[in-house]
């Protein structure tokens, strides 16, 4: 799916919504609604007033890693994305060429044998593609020291050239990060979760509304080159496996907190139509053929036009639904990218929710 909208330059977010001026918060971004091609504006504070009791929002809870590392071959300069670990021990990493202003220039990668000197003594050996016919991502032998040491001394988290500046780990958090107990993470930020804070959510639970974790550690952006989602770790715990399943029996609706969310979620439904407490790789790609079975509704950022995420946003809510979306969202002058905006769609049936707006502060 390629939409046909064509997003200005200057309507990248720069910089995170809390360093946009005194007093504003991370919740301090716009949320467009979408209830088939029916599109409202809002601020994402008022997404307590958008939900009802009984309705629950799915989370990734999967800590963004710093995954960018400064490294050589021979003596020419590079930028390693640590994207995924294997469970042989091997990464899958990127390797792309840096350019003072966040690392947007992908270098091929290979041939098998190529070494990549890092900081402390670690060394890189790329072994073979991480698919066949793609030259970007390698897996990658690990020599000298560990990775997770490696990223917490010498690591940076990833950014593009459409952000101002490096910023701390931090930033790249969402409320709902955990730490791995084996150090295992994003390299990019699940960024759709970004925008809630603690009050957020207290707000909501007050109201009804419940939250399920599951997992799922997403590998390096791939939109630049239209590729699918490669496979990726997830988790799908009992609890939360229960608690979509009873809520999908009764009245409420089952709200996925982003792309990852949906991919974890749908590969841990089984034939018989429930979802089952699952952890390990998933390489579902959803799209409109495919389809959802087990979310109502996404709430997610602004993705690229040509980026492969738009086929899951079609088949959550349709193309009519999409299109007239995202021509809204640029008529609007909503930002993109992680510290942008973000994009709710919810069933067409959901236009009851409007009567407590007023109850919003």
């Amino acid at each position: 799916m390629t939409l046909a909208v064509s997003v200005p330059e200057e309507l990248s977010a720069r910089v995170p919504a809390e360093q946009r001026g005194p007093g504003r918060g991370r919740d301090d971004v716009r949320l467009l609604v979408s209830r088939g091609t029916e599109v409202a504006h809002h601020a994402f504070r008022e997404l307590p007033c958008l939900l009802r009791a009984g309705d629950l929002l799915v989370v990734n809870t999967s800590p963004t890693l710093a995954a960018a590392v400064d490294g050589r071959i021979g003596h020419a300069r590079v930028v390693v994305h640590f994207s995924t670990r294997g469970d042989d021990g091997r990464w899958a990493v990127e390797l792309r060429d840096p350019d003072g202003a966040g690392t947007t220039r992908a270098r091929a990668g290979g041939p098998a044998g190529t070494e990549v000197r890092l900081a402390g003594g670690v060394r890189l050996v790329l072994e073979e593609p991480l698919s066949p016919g793609s030259g970007r991502l390698w897996w990658a032998r690990v020599a000298g020291g560990g990775v997770a040491g490696l990223l917490r001394e010498h690591g940076r988290p990833i950014r593009y050239s459409y952000t101002e500046r490096d910023q701390p780990l931090s930033v790249y958090q969402t409320v709902f990060a955990l730490p791995s107990a084996d150090g295992a993470g994003s390299a990019e930020m699940p960024s759709a979760a970004r925008p809630f804070t603690a009050g957020l959510v207290a707000e909501l639970v007050s109201r009804g509304v419940q939250f399920a974790p599951v997992t799922l550690h997403t590998g390096v952006a791939s939109a630049e080159v239209h590729e699918p989602p490669y496979p990726e770790r997830f988790a799908v715990p009992e609890a939360s496996a229960r608690l979509i399943n009873a809520v999908r029996a009764g009245d409420g609706r089952v709200i996925a907190v982003g792309t990852t969310a949906v991919r974890a979620v749908e590969s841990a439904a089984g034939a018989d139509g429930v979802v089952h407490a699952r952890a390990g790789w998933t390489d579902l790609v959803v799209t409109p053929e495919r389809g959802v079975r087990m979310v109502d509704g996404l709430l997610t950022g602004l993705h690229e036009p040509e980026a492969s995420h738009l086929l899951m946003l079609e088949a959550v809510a349709g193309r009519a639904a999409i299109d007239r979306g995202y021509d809204e969202a640029v008529r609007g002058r909503y930002l993109w990218h992680e510290f942008g905006d973000v994009h709710l769609l919810l069933p067409e049936e959901g236009r009851h929710a409007e009567h407590c707006l007023s109850n919003c502060s």
